[in-house]
């Protein structure tokens, strides 16, 4: 009786065990696949971008009139089939005119997967992680508009306007010219201006909660604004900076500023966390 009980109790272990160790693999389990698409897209256009809610966006200007997509899809938790099946249902789709490209990313957390899918299988794979990382090449002439959610953000030789939004986002942003306005709710920013002179009318940064860090040329001319509107210091490294009014003088909470000959409306702002002004 009792090696019949031992038996029993030795069999009940095993199963335990390899039903856990079935359970590890399977949450262990990731699926990456890259969808990819290249296109004549003429200089002067509008770019939007719409990333995923996990993921990263990089988007480079080239002299080449055409777009160049990368979107590596990495799924992780679930069985293999529905690994599979996430990576089949997510991607990007396009919204095409002569002057406008639109990128949509999809996935089965949203409706646009929808017309791919039954309600039940949406309902089955909704819950299962996912991100889009893009690597997007477009002309250097165009106008950009970024909308990401958690992931990092890279935009460098774009001369144009650039509009950018993200939820959680550490960024670097190496402008040409044009205009920026980028609004970030955390995460820590960092953009360059060129040496040369600056061909644009504003620049306008917002980080939240986070930090921002401002390199400038030298030989800058414009109007700075740089605040920290609850908590947190500034730190200027930038010792040609004179005040716009002569009786107000910078403090580590904010700085109006004259730099140069004044013209161009540099604003940054931060929320919560540090601001910092980088010569080149």
């Amino acid at each position: 009786m009792i090696r019949q009980t031992f038996k029993i109790l030795s069999a009940a272990v095993i199963i335990c065990v390899a039903a856990l160790l079935s359970m590890g693999q399977t949450d262990g389990l990731k699926r990456s696949t890259t969808k990819s698409d290249r296109f004549d897209f003429g200089a002067g256009g509008t770019v939007v971008i719409q990333g995923a809610p996990n993921g990263s966006v990089k988007v480079v200007g080239s002299r080449s009139n055409e777009i160049s997509i990368s979107a590596v899809v990495e799924v992780s938790g679930g069985t293999a089939e529905e690994l599979e099946q996430v990576s089949n249902l997510t991607g990007f789709v396009l919204q095409e005119s002569t002057s406008r490209i639109s990128l949509f990313s999809v996935g089965p957390d949203n409706r646009k997967a929808a017309k791919k899918a039954d309600r039940k299988l949406l309902k089955k794979l909704g819950g299962i992680p996912y991100r889009i990382n893009y690597t997007i090449s477009v002309p250097q002439y165009c106008d950009l508009e970024i909308n990401a959610g958690k992931g990092d953000i890279s935009v460098s030789g774009i001369d144009g306007d650039i509009r950018i939004n993200g939820v959680e986002s550490n960024v670097d942003l190496s402008l040409v010219s044009g205009t920026l306005s980028a609004t970030i709710g955390k995460g820590d920013v960092q953009f360059t201006m060129p040496n040369q002179a600056w061909r644009g009318s504003l620049i306008d940064v917002q980080v939240a909660n986070g930090s921002l860090t401002a390199r400038l040329p030298r030989a800058l001319s414009a109007d700075l604004t740089a605040v920290i509107l609850r908590t947190g210091s500034i730190k200027n490294e930038l010792t040609t900076l004179k005040p716009r009014v002569r009786n107000i003088p910078f403090t580590d909470r904010g700085i109006a500023a004259r730099a140069g000959n004044g013209g161009t409306a540099v604003k940054l702002t931060v929320g919560d966390g540090t601001l910092t002004l980088l010569p080149l």
